[in-house]
């Protein structure tokens, strides 16, 4: 493990890289469910904002709709998000740059013209499916 590692041992580290930035399984069940009812869509397209670069977990160029599906551990979940206690003040200050981030990228978003949803991960994917068809029906897609 390289001395300067933000991680606590090197188990830790491994399971840490393991983690996958795209193609989450809520995020592959969305999309799966979404083309399934005929939506075509973007996955993890990047969107210029200027200084600001997004990549939305699910894009809908033409109706100008960026769908997160953030994991309530990486997003700090209100309902389900923990904090860890190993390594505790590096965590906190990761999870909350995090938060922050997702916010900017929101607001900037917005700003663009873009509608923007986020979904937690733990959202039921009927639920998720149905939010996402009324933002489009919204939009006029």
């Amino acid at each position: 493990m390289p001395p300067e590692s933000w991680a606590s041992s090197p188990a830790t580290r491994r399971s840490m890289l393991g983690n996958k930035r795209a193609d989450t399984k809520p995020e592959v069940a969305l999309r799966s469910a979404l083309h399934a009812d005929g939506y075509r869509f973007c996955k993890d397209h990047r969107i210029d904002l200027g200084t600001i670069k997004v990549r939305p977990d699910i894009v809908f160029t033409r109706a100008k709709v960026a769908i997160f599906v953030d994991g309530c551990y990486w997003h700090s979940c209100p309902e389900h998000g923990t904090q860890p206690k190993a390594n505790a003040e590096f965590w906190a200050s990761k999870l909350a740059r995090n938060v922050e981030r997702d916010r900017e990228q929101a607001e900037a978003l917005t700003r663009a013209g873009w509608k923007v949803q986020r979904l937690w991960e733990h959202v039921p994917l009927d639920e998720a499916l149905a939010i996402v068809a009324a933002l489009l029906a919204d939009r006029g897609h």
